[in-house]
């Protein structure tokens, strides 16, 4: 193989190991389930076209909670999980809730019940459709917004001049339920004080241009610095240097090669071979093979080179062998029809020639 392509496999491998190494250590695509960029089922792109063209106050926030302070008016942050998490709100969620701020969550953690898996909650918009077995056992402080028998899908809390609403699917107005009264529902739940709606896209990965520079995640160095697949660039990196270095070959000094010798005759033999085969001209073959093989036949039979006719060879044949005349009759008769014949036969007419050779060597008794 030449030296550029050995280059080339290992590059194409090299990008393949990287390929693969990516999709393995990938995120889970989970993350991005919940967003308002997400088309799929489980996405909530239909939802956030719907509330833009109901006129709503709504944007997606791609900053760190502790960045929304610089809102100085009260506003809703929606946040649906792709991953179920737990009901429990750090002090700072609850500081912010407490100056008079809604925060929704959707998808909290709750034991699953025996109830249906997917239910009709009744509401004043019409049913609303639910995917889940999992409930909330409301307390004292909380208020049931949507649930059954079994216990609360969607609970209020109140945290001083504002409340935080919690839901046990995160599912309430994914794509899937287009068509029902889920969307309505979810638009009338956040926006009944007709505040600015924010929903949360940093938690699906998705982070403005001021937020990607802060984290460091500016420039493609910065973001693979954060990544094993710096770590596995480098040592392909070190690789191919040592590759070049070595010029693709094992360290020590370079050992010509040598040039084969060529056997002319057999060269020869062979391409005449070639174009005897591919103009077909087996009854060539038979006649030159055939009477060389015959002048053989009659050396070992000392009755010299001079041709001779094929009754005097079969009798001289029959009186030093004692050997049936059929196979050397055959081959002789060959020879004769001067046709062409096809290849297996041409084959079985050689095998025939080497046998009477073989049977030659062994039963001839030539005196001295």
């Amino acid at each position: 193989m030449k030296r550029r392509q050995r280059i080339i496999w290992l590059s194409a491998i090299a990008l393949a190991v990287i390929i693969i190494l990516s999709t393995i250590v990938a995120p889970s695509t989970k993350i991005n389930a919940g967003s308002s960029y997400n088309r799929a089922p489980d996405g909530y792109g239909a939802w956030y076209a719907f509330m833009q063209a109901q006129g709503a106050n709504i944007q997606r926030w791609q900053k760190p909670f502790g960045e929304i302070e610089i809102e100085t008016k009260p506003v809703t942050l929606l946040q649906v999980y792709g991953d179920l998490v737990t009901a429990n709100l750090y002090s700072e969620e609850i500081e912010w809730v407490e100056k008079g701020n809604t925060l929704v969550v959707l998808g909290v953690k709750q034991p699953t019940t025996a109830a249906t898996f997917s239910t009709n909650q009744k509401s004043s918009f019409g049913d609303i459709k639910i995917d889940t077995t999992r409930r909330h056992k409301n307390s004292k402080s909380e208020q049931e917004k949507l649930g059954d028998r079994f216990g609360a899908v969607v609970w209020e809390r109140k945290y001083g001049a504002g409340n935080v609403i919690l839901a046990s699917t995160p599912y309430l107005a994914a794509n899937a339920y287009q068509g029902e009264a889920n969307f309505i529902y979810l638009a009338d739940l956040i926006n009944k004080n007709n505040q600015k709606i924010l929903i949360d896209e940093y938690i699906h990965g998705y982070k403005d241009p001021d937020t990607r520079q802060k984290e460091g995640q500016g420039d493609l160095f910065s973001y693979l610095a954060q990544t094993p697949l710096l770590i596995l660039l480098i040592q392909i990196g070190v690789l191919l240097l040592l590759l070049i270095w070595a010029k693709n070959r094992r360290f020590g000094k370079a050992v010509p090669l040598k040039t084969p010798e060529i056997d002319n005759s057999q060269a020869y033999i062979q391409a005449l071979a070639g174009v005897l085969q591919k103009a077909q001209s087996s009854d060539f073959v038979v006649e030159m093979i055939g009477k060389e093989e015959k002048r053989n036949l009659q050396a070992k039979l000392g009755l010299g080179t001079t041709p001779l006719e094929n009754e005097i060879l079969l009798t001289v044949w029959s009186e030093k062998t004692e050997s049936n005349l059929a196979e050397l009759e055959s081959v002789l008769k060959t020879q004769l029809k001067q046709h062409r014949i096809s290849e297996k036969e041409l084959l079985d007419w050689l095998i025939k020639w080497q046998n009477i050779h073989k049977l030659n060597t062994k039963t001839i008794n030539i005196p001295n």
